[in-house]
């Protein structure tokens, strides 16, 4: 079988598995965990094949025309390159992973099917935008993802909060594929073409007549489907929806779509100065704003939200210094530690019967009922801090290398200020990221007070009684499956060149020790103020927990969504070393807020407006139309009797009125 035919089958296979789930949910139940897990599984095996046949350093294209458009034309196509084949073999593993972890997480979930297929279609997109050679089936599956978010987001539709963030994030991603759009169009009317080696051509050629208003709309869509600033805030609500969903998302699918998108076009936008500076202050803002956000966040999932933000802005960072290698490298580490640590998270929250960080604070003893949950998110926490040697380590200071690289001046075509803005906010972010991460490790096992709730049993024979056992088997094994690139994929940019343009991504002695030093930094302030506070704080009070601790892992998130978060913990170090940040920081620096105010409103108002001029000016007008004919009607109807004797006296009055006007006529007109 040739390579493109193998490449053709990656995204199809888990379309044909969401078709097949869906069409055998309700007939046939029992083939809907395997039809949710093969098909993504035998992808992977199938990416893993692309891309050693792929090798890096060549380009597979195949394409064919997909329809005549009279203009630009539309074709259906592959461009597979070293960035393409790894980022596949990313998805088809975090999805098969997630596929794997949400058979044991939402076991009795009565809306299994239906989640299992979207999660299956959800990652056929991402891998048709992975492939695709053409940027019009690159937007199909940019726009299918997006409508999967909305429904997974809103699995637990009966809470209003999943509701809510559901349609949140459809909203604000939407914002941003507007002008998207526009960008491709006009990206493809300079170039001629939306095939990517077309317009790659083109940009080398220096055939681009307006790169600056199209790498800016473009980016406008990556803002939104990649949570930059300012169209980040859809991303920590979105935390409403299953933890499996959330590690998808964050991980491997929607959010790094956009990433890959600029990576994939870098020349385009590497074309526009103005654009890689505006790029650098987004993801600048993006970082920083985040990790001070993470360091506020009460809710576990919340923390992993923003630091999903900031990593993505540690990406896009990489991407305004030209840097494309170093992008696409963190990308991959960080999607198999943020998984990780997603996936941890939710068993944190089966076992502590809560999401809230104040409420496991208040409770003793979890790592020890979890210990795999508790070992293996140690070793994606302390990736995410990049503490040497976790993969975080090497990508994060790849990053950092590349900006350095611009700020001196040694990459041709990139402001240098871009480089200083990138490299700046960047080690102020590896501060913030050790601090949080630190914070989240311990609230969440070095709580004080009463034992948490019964690890709920994970065998249908333990429910009848017994002692509790260990969590299902397929969430476990799956956290130690992607412990292993947590903790070694770092390594592999000593082997990986020709896969990143054939460029280094070793870290150099300057960033590594500013980077290190300032993670190690913000640890130890950290863990010192924890110290401090708890030893001053009075014994902890109870916190609610759920009801129902011995349901499934799905259940009992379900029901610690509807939970309220304890009050402010005096205890919590994250409010002694944000001061009077902490408020602001906690609630996203009030952007929402400010976005109600400048937008939402007059936006309600004018509809408003509008529907009062509608119903009140033109539904008034309308009527009055149609009562004057009513009117008329009326009239006339009462004329008709179908009495004859009426009719001939209604002739013989009119001709008598009219022999009367003839008679006063001719009387005026002789007089005159």
């Amino acid at each position: 079988m040739t390579t493109t035919t193998l490449a053709a089958l990656v995204p199809v296979l888990p379309f044909l598995g969401a078709v097949a789930g869906l069409a055998l949910g309700r007939t046939a139940p029992g083939f809907v965990r395997p039809l949710a897990v093969l098909p993504t599984l035998a992808a992977a095996v199938l990416a893993v094949l692309v891309a050693i046949r792929q090798g890096g350093d060549t380009v597979i294209e195949a394409a064919t025309e997909l329809t005549p458009t009279g203009s630009v034309p539309i074709t259906l196509g592959l461009h597979i390159d070293g960035f393409a084949a790894l980022v596949a073999v990313l998805v088809g593993v975090v999805a098969s992973c997630v596929q794997i972890y949400s058979t044991g997480y939402l076991r009795e979930d009565p809306r299994y099917p239906s989640y299992a297929a979207l999660v299956s279609l959800f990652t056929a997109a991402m891998l048709l935008v992975v492939y695709s050679g053409d940027l019009m089936v690159l937007l199909v599956g940019w726009e299918i993802m997006g409508i999967c978010s909305y429904f997974l987001v809103g699995h637990y539709w009966e809470t209003p909060e999943a509701r809510s963030a559901s349609l949140k994030a459809f909203l604000v991603t939407k914002l941003g594929d507007v002008p998207f759009l526009f960008g491709l169009f006009a990206l493809a009317a300079d170039a001629g073409t939306f095939r990517i080696d077309g317009i790659l051509s083109t940009v080398a050629s220096g055939g681009l007549d307006h790169p600056t208003p199209v790498a800016l709309l473009l980016l406008a869509g990556v803002a939104g489907k990649s949570a930059q600033f300012p169209l980040h805030t859809w991303l920590p609500d979105a935390m409403a929806g299953p933890t499996p969903v959330s590690a998808l998302i964050h991980a491997a699918t929607m959010v790094a779509a956009g990433i890959y998108f600029v990576a994939r076009l870098l020349p385009v936008f590497a074309a526009s100065a103005a654009a890689l500076t505006v790029l650098a202050v987004m993801a600048a803002v993006t970082m920083v704003g985040s990790a001070l956000a993470a360091l506020a966040q009460d809710d576990i999932k919340r923390v992993l939200a923003y630091s999903t933000i900031g990593q993505l802005g540690y990406m896009a960072g990489a991407l305004a210094v030209g840097d494309r290698g170093a992008a696409v490298f963190h990308l991959l580490s960080h999607a198999a530690f943020k998984a990780l640590l997603f996936l941890a998270a939710g068993a944190v929250i089966h076992a502590a019967g809560t999401n809230s960080l104040t409420a496991m604070s208040r409770t003793s003893g979890l790592a020890k009922r979890i210990p795999d949950a508790y070992w293996t998110m140690t070793v994606a926490l302390l990736a995410l801090a990049a503490i040497p040697p976790f993969a975080g380590f090497f990508s994060k200071e790849a990053v950092l290398v590349a900006a350095e690289h611009t700020a001196l001046g040694d990459r041709a075509g990139v402001p240098a200020g871009a480089g200083w803005t990138v490299l700046v906010a960047g080690l102020l972010t590896a501060l913030l990221t050790a601090a949080y991460a630190l914070r989240l490790w311990l609230r969440a096992f070095r709580g004080r007070g009463p034992e948490a709730p019964d690890l709920p049993r994970a065998l249908g024979s333990a429910r009848a009684g017994g002692t509790p056992t260990r969590q299902p088997i397929a969430m476990t094994s799956v956290l130690w499956v992607l412990a292993i690139p947590s903790l070694g994929f770092g390594l592999s940019a000593l082997v990986l060149d020709d896969w990143f343009d054939g460029e280094s991504l070793l870290p150099t002695l300057t960033t590594t020790v500013l980077g290190t030093g300032l993670a190690v930094a913000g640890g130890a302030v950290t863990y010192a103020v924890w110290r401090t506070v708890t030893a001053r704080a009075v014994p902890p009070v109870a916190t609610p927990h759920v009801a129902h601790p011995d349901a499934d892992a799905g259940l009992v998130e379900a029901e610690a969504l509807r939970l309220p978060h304890p009050a402010e913990d005096p205890a919590d170090p994250g409010r002694a070393l944000l001061g009077p940040l902490h408020g602001p920081a906690a609630d996203g620096f009030h952007l929402d807020a400010l976005y109600r105010t400048v937008f939402v409103r007059p936006v309600v108002g004018a509809a408003s407006l509008v529907r009062f001029l509608d119903r009140e000016v033109v539904d008034t007008y309308v009527s009055g139309a149609a009562n004057t004919a009513k009117g008329l009607g009326w009239l006339v109807r009462r004329a008709q009797t179908g009495n004859v004797q009426t009719y001939l006296s209604a002739l013989l009055a009119g001709s008598v009125v009219l022999a009367i006007a003839a008679v006063a006529l001719a009387n005026a007109f002789a007089g005159a």
